[in-house]
């Protein structure tokens, strides 16, 4: 089996150190509002590129800017803005669905990946797309047999993009399904004039709707509430099929999600796709990274289209399912890198020995750690209460000013 590019999500730096430390590939990131996830709260700058593209270059991993929003008239000059600067510092590629953001990257010669908003889901299709981009990523609704066919045919006529390599099939394999043709949805824009195609989605699908005939009253009979919103895609279960579909990168949704999921789920994918290329790809194996993955947010999980599905399955509930929550409870204020030891001052919530902490920082990235020792005052305790300082033995080097949480399990009558 070929090894297939792992691309993560990095809507942070914390959540771009944890994809480095996890294992990808590439990464994947916007900058300021001309970006699918325009309204989260942690923006990148256009300044931070330099940062980011250094980053990613001393870890030997590629990095692709998203700049997939609908452009308008006005957001002309800050489109080209960005990818003057992102070519300057040497970002690997921009993701694009606005043709004038296409015509833009070709005359400067920045390389394309065709975004999933363009919906392409045949041969023909991709053959068009080549003349501008190297990486295609498909349309979410395709299945299996059909993605396996474009990858047959792109080799069987040695199909080439302007960098004059073979075209890339990109795929999403893990994260948030929207319930609209390749995310291509208006319901944000009408329901509150935000639109999801300017990154500023609010998630009307989320919500719980009941279907009601005007004319009699009545109230149609659904399984749930729940009736637009899907369960998260994760592919795992069946990700050496996907390989033997010929897919070159594997994209992980979850720009918006924290530096802790960005960690797991990277961290899984990349032990499954090592396991597939070394033929130890097993049913034990993938029962326990089912259960990483369900630690960190899920909707619940389905196949998506892969397996051949008229739709995704629907959420039971609103939102998280994960079967582990993370609470704050302090900051690291001094590590002894030669003792492994943090000094933490404990602010909201206390500790005790056994618990399972992960801490969370811009160079650290994600580090997990059991809470074995805990010296208060130069005495052991079994426990200490907030607005404390103790020290504990911490393995990996972790910084000042990183967050520390307490990890625990999730009180779910049913994760579905």
């Amino acid at each position: 089996m070929h090894r297939p590019e792992i691309m993560a999500p990095a809507g942070s730096f914390e959540a771009l150190t944890a994809a480095i430390n996890a294992g990808a590939d590439s990464v994947f990131f916007g900058v300021q509002q001309l970006n699918m996830r325009a309204r989260s709260a942690r923006q990148f700058t256009l300044e931070d590129m330099d940062e980011i593209a250094s980053k990613c270059k001393k870890a030997g991993i590629k990095s692709y800017i998203t700049l997939n929003v609908l452009l308008y008239e006005h957001d002309m000059q800050l489109m080209r803005t960005i990818m003057d600067k992102a070519k300057e510092v040497g970002i690997n590629a921009v993701i694009v669905q606005d043709m004038a953001a296409i015509n833009y990257a070709s005359k400067i010669g920045m390389p394309i990946q065709a975004s999933t908003q363009l919906s392409i889901s045949n041969y023909e299709s991709v053959k068009f797309y080549a003349k501008f981009a190297d990486t295609i990523v498909l349309a979410r609704e395709l299945d299996l047999p059909s993605i396996k066919n474009i990858c047959e045919r792109i080799k069987e006529d040695n199909l080439r993009g302007p960098s004059g390599e073979l075209i890339k099939i990109e795929v999403f394999v893990h994260g948030a399904l929207c319930i609209a043709q390749s995310g291509r949805c208006h319901m944000s824009l009408l329901q509150t004039n935000t639109s999801a195609q300017r990154g500023a989605c609010l998630h009307e699908c989320r919500k719980k709707y009941r279907i009601i005939d005007d004319e009699t009253g009545k109230e149609m009979m659904i399984d749930n509430q729940y009736v637009l919103s899907p369960k998260d895609l994760c592919t795992l279960p069946f990700l050496d099929e996907l390989i033997d579909a010929g897919i070159s990168i594997f994209k992980i949704e979850g720009r918006g999600r924290s530096a802790e999921y960005v960690d797991t789920v990277t961290r899984v994918y990349r032990q499954a796709v090592d396991a597939a290329h070394a033929g130890a790809f097993s049913k034990e194996k993938i029962n326990k990274w089912m259960e990483e993955l369900k630690k960190v947010y899920n909707r619940g999980f389905t196949d998506g289209y892969y397996l051949g599905k008229e739709l995704p399955d629907w959420s039971a509930a609103p939102g998280n399912q994960s079967t582990e929550e993370r609470i704050y409870i302090g900051d690291i204020i001094h590590y002894f890198p030669k003792a492994k030891i943090a000094e933490l001052f404990v602010r909201t919530h206390g500790l005790k020995r056994g618990d399972k902490l992960v801490i969370i920082g811009k160079t650290t990235g994600v580090v997990y750690s059991n809470v074995s020792r805990i010296m208060l005052n130069d005495k052991f305790i079994e426990a200490s209460e907030k607005q404390t300082t103790i020290t504990m033995p911490i393995e990996k080097r972790v910084r000042h000013n990183d967050k520390v949480y307490l990890l625990k399990k999730r009180n779910l009558h049913e994760i579905t």
